[in-house]
C-alpha cells in the first residue's frame, strides 16, 4: 500500500496562464510542472518577471483579468477535518474562481502570505477582527461539525499571535495594521494564514519589505511553525540564500518555464542548467578578491511581447547551441532526483 506521505499534496502539470492585451499575448506561465509533497518546503526561485507569483495566483484562482488559465492541471488532495488519510483530489484549474468549492479551499486549505501585508490588511478594521472573521468563516477547520463563536475565535487568534511571537497579544489583537511595525504586520499576516490550519501555505516573498534582522526572525518562525503544524510550504523568492535556508526541494523558473528542479543540495552543488549556474555565480560571497565586479547574467529579461523562439534562455546563455534557437527542450531527468530543460544534457531529447 502506498503511504499517504508519498502521494503529492499538490501536482501542477503543464500549467499555462496567458494575458490577452491590446499589444498582444503575454504567456506569463508557459508549461510549468512540479509536485509538492505533504510537509515539504518547496522553493521557487528566479528573476523578477519569470512567472513565480502568477503561478501561485493560478493555484488560488486569483489571476487578475484579462489573464486566465489556458491549459494544464492543478491537482490538489483535499482532506476533511478529522480525517487522517486519503481525501478527494480536485483539479483547481477547472473550478470557478468564485465558486463555493474554491472559496472553501482558498484561505482554509491553501493559504497565502503576500509580499506586502500593509496592502493586504484592511486599514479600517483591526487585524484581530480580520483574523476572527476568517476563523468563523472556516470554523469547521478547528472543530468539525460545530460553529465557532466569536469569543472562541478571539481566543484562537490570541493563541496564534502568541505562537508567531507577537508580544502583548491581548492588546495587539485590537490594533490596526497601520499601528504595527513591518515585522509585527508580517507576523500578524502569518497568523492569519495559519488561522484555518491550511495543509499548504504559499509564501510569496514574505521577507521582501522588512529589514534583515526581522527577516531572519520571520524565516526562523516559518521553519518552527512548519515543523509544529507539518504544513507544506511553497516559498517564492529571488534570494537563493533564503532558498538554501528554507527549502528541501527547488524549482528554478525563467520566462514562465521550469529550467531546473531538484533537491536543494543537488541544485546548489551540482547545478545542471546554465541559468541556475549563472544565478549561483551572481551571489556575493564572503571570500574572494576585493573591489572586483560581481558576475552578472549577460543581457536582460526579454520583453513579454518579444519572447525568443526556442529555449527562452538561449539569447543570454553562455553555452548556446544552434538547436537552442529552434526548439524548446522538455524537462528531462539528469539524475535520480534532478531534472533540467537543456539540450546540453538531452541532445537527442524530445522538444516542444
Amino acid at each position: 500500500m502506498t503511504s499517504d506521505t508519498a502521494v503529492p499534496l499538490l501536482s501542477v502539470r503543464d500549467l499555462r496562464v496567458s494575458f490577452t492585451l491590446d499589444d498582444g499575448l503575454v504567456r506569463a506561465v508557459d508549461g510549468t510542472s512540479f509536485d509538492v509533497m505533504p510537509g515539504q518546503v518547496l522553493g521557487i526561485v528566479g528573476e523578477s518577471g519569470c512567472g513565480k507569483s502568477v503561478t501561485m495566483k493560478a493555484i488560488l484562482q486569483l489571476v487578475d483579468r484579462p489573464g486566465k488559465i489556458t491549459n494544464g492541471q492543478i491537482m490538489f488532495r483535499r482532506r476533511p477535518p478529522g480525517q487522517e488519510a486519503g481525501g478527494e483530489v480536485v483539479d483547481l484549474a477547472l473550478l470557478p474562481p468564485k465558486g463555493a468549492v474554491m472559496r472553501e479551499i482558498r484561505g482554509a486549505e491553501i493559504a497565502l502570505i503576500p509580499q506586502e501585508p500593509m496592502a493586504s490588511f484592511s486599514p479600517v478594521h483591526t487585524v484581530g477582527d480580520q483574523i476572527i472573521e476568517a476563523i468563523m468563516l472556516h470554523g469547521h477547520r478547528w472543530d468539525a461539525g460545530r460553529r465557532i463563536t466569536r469569543a472562541q475565535a478571539r481566543d484562537i487568534t490570541i493563541g496564534l499571535f502568541r505562537d508567531v511571537g507577537i508580544s502583548m497579544p491581548e492588546q495587539r489583537i485590537d490594533a490596526y495594521s497601520w499601528q504595527l511595525s513591518g515585522g509585527l504586520r508580517q507576523r500578524a499576516m502569518i497568523a492569519m494564514a495559519l488561522s484555518c490550519k491550511p495543509r499548504l501555505l504559499i509564501a510569496d516573498e514574505p521577507t521582501t519589505a522588512i529589514d534583515v534582522t526581522t527577516q531572519a526572525q520571520v524565516l526562523a518562525l516559518l521553519r518552527d511553525l512548519q515543523h509544529k503544524y507539518n504544513t507544506a510550504i511553497i516559498f517564492i523568492t529571488h534570494d537563493l540564500g533564503v532558498i538554501a535556508q528554507m527549502a528541501s526541494y527547488v524549482v528554478v523558473m525563467y520566462l514562465g518555464r521550469v529550467m531546473e528542479q531538484g533537491p536543494v543540495d543537488e541544485i546548489f552543488h551540482a547545478p545542471a542548467h546554465p541559468y541556475t549556474r549563472a544565478l549561483l555565480r551572481s551571489i556575493p560571497g564572503l571570500t574572494g578578491a576585493t573591489r572586483t565586479a560581481l558576475p552578472v547574467i549577460s543581457g536582460t529579461l526579454p520583453h513579454p511581447f518579444n519572447r525568443p523562439a526556442g529555449c527562452p534562455f538561449h539569447p543570454r546563455c553562455p553555452d548556446v547551441m544552434a538547436r537552442c534557437a529552434e526548439a524548446v527542450p522538455n524537462l528531462e531527468p539528469v539524475g535520480p532526483y534532478q531534472a533540467a530543460s537543456c539540450f546540453l544534457h538531452h541532445a537527442e531529447a524530445s522538444a516542444t
